[in-house]
């Protein structure tokens, strides 16, 4: 029997494209306003990959990069690479090998996740998993999107494309022997019976393939676009938000007033808020930063996570809460003593 470990966050980095969109670069396209966006997302600007260069994976790589070198450790140090994504730059193979070979790693397996926004937080318990029963040492997590590539950028799905921006974020997992240190615990969940509520149901397999896409050639086939009960989800979300956060926190024995630093998935300002209010946190122990960043589904907490510490947010010994909700439904939470 291994001795038991807990896994730590040793490094973090985000990487974003240079081109920003605003909302009054969006009211030029489609039907919109800047204060419509802001009121009900909070969301002042976004980034879109702007040429080939940044694809799903290189923005995951360079993230990585940033993530390995403040672990202090050498990139042939990583034993497994956790990619989470709904972007992925094929069909198959996922990116999780495509970092591989970018990064020129030796042959570690590699792992796609797909949940959606909840993909960071996901990977992140399967990274935990492996190092607490001592089969790695360090795990390369990484969370990247191309959402733009991917939007209808008319005013026929603006309800959608005003939310959802690209970037990436990735963190290193290392082993640690004190166990009163690092991830405490992770915790998640699914309700499949809502999965059409927020999703883009073509191309698959299932239901409409590429080649019934391209010989209907429907002008008005909305089945490759991304769709969004947003109303429900937003309900679904404030509620599943509130109770992952308190799972993780009565395992642990532990209050909200013991947070020190709540990291929520970068869906809505007005979700975060919510929950905010909800668990009478201040402007301090919440990070956002959807006002820059829109949703980066995967890449959002890590992105957040990554600013937050850079900001000197984040100190030895504080308790952080990482929380996500997204399409599937699927949610989770993590709860950290850093």
């Amino acid at each position: 029997m291994h001795p038991m470990y807990n896994s730590k966050i040793t490094g973090l980095g985000y990487y974003v494209p240079d081109n920003v969109v605003t909302n009054d670069d969006l009211s030029k396209v489609m039907d919109t306003n800047d204060a419509w966006i802001q009121e009900r997302t909070g969301i002042k600007e976004r980034r879109h990959v702007a040429s080939e260069e940044d694809t799903t994976t290189s923005m995951g790589v360079k993230a990585a990069k940033i993530a390995i070198e403040r672990a202090g450790i050498d990139k042939n140090d990583i034993d497994f690479i956790v990619f989470a994504t709904l972007s992925p730059d094929y069909y198959f193979p996922g990116p999780g090998v495509l970092v591989q070979k970018e990064l020129g790693i030796k042959t570690v397996g590699a792992l796609d996740v797909r949940n959606q926004c909840s993909g960071f937080v996901y990977g992140i318990s399967v990274a935990d998993q492996y190092i607490k029963t001592g089969m790695y040492k360090n795990v390369l997590v990484i969370g990247s999107e191309v959402h733009s590539r991917g939007l209808d950028m008319t005013t026929r799905g603006r309800s959608v494309s005003v939310i959802f921006g690209d970037g990436a974020g990735a963190a290193v997992l290392s082993r640690e022997e004190d166990t009163s240190k690092g991830i405490l615990s992770t915790h998640l969940h699914s309700e499949g019976e809502h999965a059409e509520e927020l999703a883009l149901i073509a191309p698959g397999m299932g239901k409409r393939w590429v080649t019934d896409i391209i010989k209907e050639n429907d002008p008005n086939d909305e089945s490759y676009l991304p769709v969004m009960n947003g109303q429900f989800v937003f309900k679904n979300a404030v509620v599943r938000f509130s109770e992952v956060i308190m799972e993780g926190l009565s395992k642990n024995n532990l209050e909200p007033t013991d947070i020190d630093m709540l990291v929520p998935h970068q869906a809505n300002l007005r979700i975060s808020q919510f929950i905010q209010k909800k668990f009478r946190l201040n402007d301090d122990q919440v990070f956002n930063n959807i006002m820059k960043y829109g949703n980066t589904t995967a890449a959002s907490i890590p992105i957040a996570l990554t600013e937050a510490w850079e900001q000197g947010k984040i100190k030895e010994g504080d308790l952080v809460v990482l929380a996500a909700f997204g399409s599937g439904f699927t949610w989770g939470s993590v709860i950290i003593k850093w």
